[in-house]
C-alpha cells in the first residue's frame, strides 16, 4: 500500500517554476469506437478467417503503475507522471511520523 500526498511541489512547465500541485489518480476515458485503429480492426475482423490479431492470454505483471495527474494551483495546467507500482494507492493529507502507524 502506497500513501501519496494530495498536494505536492512539482515543476510546472507553463509557470516555469516549482509550484504546489494538486494530485489525483488518472483514469483513462472510454475508448472511441470510431478511431482509425478501431475501424481498421473491425474491417479486418469482418468476414471469414477467424481472429486476425494475437490475443494476449499470459499476464506478465500483477500490478500496474499508477499515473498521477498533477494540476498546478496557479495556472491550472496539468501534468501526467507515472507513480509507483503498487496494488493499493491511497491519497492522504496525513503526514507520516517515523515509527508511527497510519490510522484511517
Amino acid at each position: 500500500m502506497v500513501n501519496i500526498p494530495k498536494v505536492r511541489k512539482n515543476h510546472c512547465r507553463k509557470c516555469g517554476k516549482h509550484t504546489e500541485m494538486k494530485v489525483s489518480i488518472y483514469k483513462a476515458g472510454k475508448r472511441n469506437p470510431n478511431r482509425q485503429g478501431e475501424r481498421r480492426y473491425r474491417a479486418k475482423q469482418a468476414g471469414f478467417g477467424g481472429q486476425t490479431k494475437p490475443v494476449l492470454r499470459r499476464k506478465a505483471k500483477t500490478t500496474k503503475k499508477t499515473v498521477l495527474k498533477l494540476e498546478c494551483k496557479e495556472c491550472h495546467s496539468k501534468v501526467l507522471k507515472t507513480g509507483h507500482r503498487a496494488k493499493h494507492v491511497i491519497l492522504t493529507n496525513e503526514k507520516k511520523v517515523k515509527g508511527q502507524a497510519l490510522t484511517y
